[in-house]
């Protein structure tokens, strides 16, 4: 399962020398994260309506090049292959072929009450 997003860089993502400032990655790797789940026919808050809450208990982020001013960037998320419990998923920033940032996001579902609780089957992915 995969989901792709263009994000641009604009002036407010940028610091004084002009390149994305690193916490603003977080926010295009959210976007996209928020795109996947919302692609299974289902709006984040309506999952949430349902007892399943997505919360990022690890992440481990690499700067391999930076974002600047003016870019057109696209975000790569990949679902790998995990448990009933955590999601893991690969996200990649390009910027044409050019890649820029990458992380390991591990998630936890939570059901209303904040404990730990099975994925939805929509977001179980098992080797083939």
């Amino acid at each position: 399962m995969q989901n792709r997003l263009a994000v641009k860089v604009y002036y407010e993502d940028t610091d004084s020398l002009g390149v994305v400032y690193y916490a603003n990655y977080l926010k295009y790797f959210e976007r996209s994260r928020t795109e996947l789940i919302a692609g299974l026919g289902k709006t984040v808050s309506e999952w949430n309506a349902e007892g399943f809450n997505y919360v990022v208990v690890k992440m481990t982020i690499k700067f391999n090049k930076p974002g600047k001013l003016g870019d057109v960037c696209e975000v790569v998320t990949d679902i790998v292959p995990g448990s009933d419990y955590k999601l893991k998923m690969k996200q990649k920033l390009f910027r044409g072929e050019e890649l820029l940032t990458e992380a390991d996001v591990h998630i936890a579902c939570l059901d209303g009450d904040m404990e730990i609780r099975e994925l939805p089957p929509e977001l179980v992915v098992w080797d083939e």
